[in-house]
């Protein structure tokens, strides 16, 4: 779904009292099936368009819902601006090219410097300090897939490093955490499936489309899962790693040892990824307790000892 036409259909909308559905689709050269998708779309973002049946019969924007300059206020345009000029940062396109143009014709004359003064109060930069090169290139083959209805093919690296070769069909781009994810159907594994663009390669967009499928977005809110997976363990920390353990719990959860080291209640769940947390802070961590994690780490230690040794 691009955002560019979902503007496009607003605008029009606002500038002609009635259009149906056939001349949309014409226009925008779609199918009418896809400019019904579209009004829903608008609709649930808080404009509210009516169908008339019958002859003369089409689309329009209700009455009683009027949308002009002043309709939206400094902090409104402020807070657009800011998430589409976020969003451009990693997510390049002529459409988001135009929609900002088209949100900036929105902004008054007398207010274009406060608003702007507004939007630069925050800055919303998704691109990476460092890491995988291929993860800006793919989100452009990914989106372009995604608009084209294009099947994709790439080798995957799962769990345990094991690598697989995929044929996807692709339905939705996710940032989830400071990563990028795609989801689609596998027809590999015959189910939707999520992938993280940081463990894919040799990303190749085939010519084959596909009819999209009913589907469902997949469920990115692990809270509740994760609040009866996980437990807190007791480690002593040093203060120089005082700041990347905050980046894992609230300073309520640090208690002073002295001048040099906290104890920490650290919200822990047994599996290799908090493992390899708690190894990444290297001497500055000390795992108190309980004993079967303590053990464990110094295990792990033994091994990284033992690789280093031979």
């Amino acid at each position: 779904m691009k955002v560019d036409r979902l503007v496009s259909i607003i605008m029009i909308l606002l500038d002609k009292k009635r259009i149906g559905a056939q001349e949309l689709a014409d226009m925008f050269e779609v199918s009418p099936r896809t400019i019904y998708r579209d009004i829903d779309a608008i609709n649930m973002a808080g404009i509210p368009i009516r169908s008339i049946s019958g002859v003369g019969g089409g689309f329009e924007i209700m009455p009683e819902y009027k949308i002009d300059k002043k309709v939206f206020s400094t902090a409104d345009l402020s807070t657009i601006l800011m998430g589409l000029s976020s969003l451009s940062n990693m997510v390049r396109g002529d459409e988001l090219v135009n929609v900002l143009a088209k949100v900036k014709s929105f902004i008054p004359a007398d207010k274009a410097i406060d608003i702007e003064m507004k939007t630069n109060q925050i800055c919303i930069d998704l691109s990476p300090w460092l890491g995988n090169r291929n993860i800006q290139p793919y989100l452009q083959m990914i989106k372009a897939a995604l608009e084209g209805y294009k099947i994709i093919s790439f080798e995957y690296i799962a769990h345990h490093g094991n690598k697989t070769v995929r044929t996807v069909e692709p339905y939705q781009l996710v940032l989830k955490s400071s990563h990028w994810y795609f989801y689609g159907y596998c027809y590999d594994r015959n189910d939707y499936r999520l992938f993280r663009l940081s463990r894919m390669s040799d990303l190749q967009m085939r010519q084959e489309t596909f009819v999209p499928r009913n589907f469902q977005k997949p469920n990115m809110d692990f809270e509740e899962i994760i609040d009866t997976m996980q437990t807190e363990i007791k480690i002593r920390i040093h203060k120089s790693v005082l700041d990347r353990v905050l980046e894992f719990c609230t300073y309520d959860h640090f208690e002073p040892d002295g001048d040099e080291h906290y104890i920490v209640n650290f919200p822990f769940i047994e599996n290799e990824y908090y493992y390899d947390i708690l190894l990444g802070f290297g001497d500055k961590c000390e795992c108190l307790e309980p004993l079967h994690i303590r053990t464990k780490i110094k295990h792990k230690i033994c091994g990284m000892a033992a690789v280093y040794g031979n």
